[in-house]
């Protein structure tokens, strides 16, 4: 992963890898500037030649994919045409607390009415309430401000001078051939890309009948069209060559008359909610907006156009490398880099009393949020030199007015490290952070702020 590079007054600078980094740091001309995502300021430089570089946005319901490319324009030798070239510099995954905002809400509600109902009268004001117009649910907005606040914080990051959204589909029939028609023009060359991409995702990318992976897969009716099954995407499913050869135009209940928890998981995932989707289309124009008004180009890209830049170039599927395929790209180099993994996780609640499925209290958190100079969230690194816990950690911790802190070191939860053991990397944010590859989803090192490599993943 690349690592940003800022000058002496905190100006961004072309990232640089991490051996160059490494270096200088250990000669002293830089200085760790943030732990996650990892930069560096220069002692000395002030300013600098700059490339073009692009963040691109891969907009999902609960992950989005984030990528900061450097593009290349090139003359191809062999056709004379331009062809533009994304090298990759950083990727990340940032995943939205949606659902935890929305059972938050939920349960305030419910508190809400039951002061209502049980104790003191108080009158319903739901009568003089007005929403604005394009008001979005606060589970729903929160999809765009933390994504809006990761571009701004990218921006004060890397000389960004233009913006990739995954938004609406281009035309691109009509760039190709301008005298194109008829049905050749409907289907054009992304034509069923939007409905695979769809059941792939739904479905799990297995044969919905037998259950394998790593095959190829076809779309069949799960009602035969032959007995009156429409093409409608919910009668839509995946399955291998030889089970869709199998069941031919049977119906769905016959084929899997010895199978009755394979026909029910079939059912109820057809007729599953299409609640995600309903999430992103509701925020991308919001997001779109927000984008905007920062003043740099945006520029936008259909789902399908997405997907038929990622299978033309070979890439596995993930949010980060979506992200990288956005928009018009002909090359993409570097795409094998570590993926940080961004968990948005809040500043806190307000709520200072811990209540059971019943509603009573069962524990009382403390009235300050910050004890010993530290706070829950806060990144650390502790070093226990005696008792049974002998060891360094790294990770977020957990505060307690007791100074007997809890500590997440990646999967491991340690208990009871105390907080003169314990030493501040980078202050809570309200996110946290975990490395992992882009294909394979394995732990990665990150460089540490002695200019050397921790072994510990960033809790």
């Amino acid at each position: 992963m690349a690592v940003f590079v800022l000058d002496k007054r905190k100006k961004p600078l072309m990232p640089c890898s991490e051996k160059r980094a490494r270096l200088l740091l250990e000669r002293k001309k830089a200085v760790v500037h943030k732990i996650a995502p990892f930069t560096i300021r220069l002692k000395e430089r002030v300013g600098g030649a700059v490339q073009p570089v692009r963040i691109k946005i891969d907009p999902g319901s609960k992950t989005t994919g984030i990528a900061v490319v450097w593009e290349e324009t090139t003359v191809s030798p062999k056709t004379g045409e331009v062809e533009t070239t994304a090298h990759v510099l950083f990727l990340a995954e940032l995943h939205h607390r949606g659902g935890a905002i929305r059972d938050r809400l939920t349960a305030r509600r419910a508190f809400r009415r039951r002061r209502r109902s049980k104790l003191r009268h108080r009158a319903p004001r739901f009568d003089n309430r007005t929403r604005p117009e394009g008001c979005l649910p606060p589970s729903l907005q929160h999809r765009v401000d933390t994504t809006g606040a990761w571009v701004e914080r990218l921006r004060r990051l890397a000389p960004v001078s233009g913006m990739s959204q995954e938004l609406v589909r281009f035309d691109m029939q009509k760039v190709e051939n301008p005298e194109i028609s008829g049905a050749e023009y409907q289907q054009g060359l992304l034509a069923g890309y939007e409905v695979r991409e769809y059941l792939l995702e739904t479905w799990g990318r297995t044969c919905t009948y037998c259950g394998k992976t790593d095959v190829p897969l076809e779309i069949d009716h799960i009602h035969p069209r032959s007995k009156g099954g429409s093409d409608r995407i919910s009668n839509l499913t995946l399955s291998c060559r030889p089970c869709n050869e199998k069941k031919g135009n049977r119906l769905v209940e016959a084929f899997l008359a010895k199978k009755p928890e394979a026909l029910k998981k079939i059912l109820s995932l057809a007729k599953a909610p299409l609640r995600d989707a309903a999430a992103v289309n509701s925020t991308r124009w919001a997001l779109f907006r927000s984008l905007t008004q920062t003043g740099l180009p945006v520029e936008t890209g259909s789902g399908g156009r997405t997907k038929w830049n990622r299978t033309r170039l070979g890439l596995p599927k993930t949010h980060s490398l979506d992200a990288a395929c956005v928009g018009d790209v002909d090359r993409i180099e570097g795409g094998n880099r570590p993926v940080l993994s961004i968990k948005a996780t809040g500043r806190g609640s307000y709520q200072r009393t811990r209540l059971d499925a019943f509603g009573f209290p069962r524990g009382f958190l403390t009235r300050k949020k910050a004890h010993f100079g530290f706070t829950t969230g806060d990144l650390v690194r502790a070093v226990v030199t005696t008792g049974k816990k002998i060891g360094t950690y790294v990770g977020r911790v957990a505060v307690r007015a007791s100074g007997s802190f809890n500590l997440q070191d990646g999967s491991v939860l340690v208990q009871g490290i105390s907080h003169k053991v314990c030493r501040l990397l980078q202050r809570a944010d309200g996110y946290g952070y975990s490395l992992a590859t882009s294909n394979r989803k394995e732990s990665a090192s990150l460089p540490s702020v002695n200019g050397g490599v921790s072994s510990a993943r960033i809790g």
